[in-house]
């Protein structure tokens, strides 16, 4: 009468259950001191995400599809997509050194010097464009050696 439930292995099984768990303790953990203050923060970054910057990456594809041109360069954009969300990804995990808004505290706290955040995002955002831009190159290459001559 009803499909049966495609279930996994019992490794699948027994490690989603581990991770179910994992996940159960680490929320128990995280909610036992602030529970007010871990959903607000929650809510609040998926309302930030879902309002803000979700219409703004979507327009930047967008605009990134068109600026491409649609006929055949569609896949293209893949080369521009990986590094722009790896380095988008390095500028919201570091921001903060990055801005140098919390320098004092990372001094104090560390020892060490926040600067230099900000010279080594920037080459790491360069390294993974000038790295994607040289595998597009190759491939783009390797796909006009491959078309036959155009017969005249």
């Amino acid at each position: 009468m009803f499909p049966r439930p495609a279930l996994g292995s019992p490794l699948q099984l027994l490690l989603l259950a581990c991770s179910f768990a994992l996940a159960a303790y680490a929320g128990v953990r995280l909610l036992a001191d602030d529970w007010l203050g871990v959903a607000l923060w929650v809510v609040g970054a998926a309302l930030l995400h879902d309002l803000v910057l979700l219409p703004l990456y979507s327009l930047a594809d967008r605009a990134l599809v068109r600026g491409l041109g649609a006929a055949g360069r569609r896949e293209s954009t893949t080369y521009v997509r990986v590094p722009a969300a790896l380095s988008a990804l390095l500028l919201l995990v570091w921001f903060p050194l990055i801005s140098g808004a919390v320098a004092g505290h990372y001094r104090s706290a560390t020892g060490l010097s926040p600067d230099g955040y900000l010279t080594r995002w920037l080459l790491i955002t360069a390294v993974l464009f000038g790295g994607s831009a040289l595998l597009l190159a190759r491939r783009l290459r390797r796909a006009a050696k491959r078309r036959p001559p155009a017969a005249h």
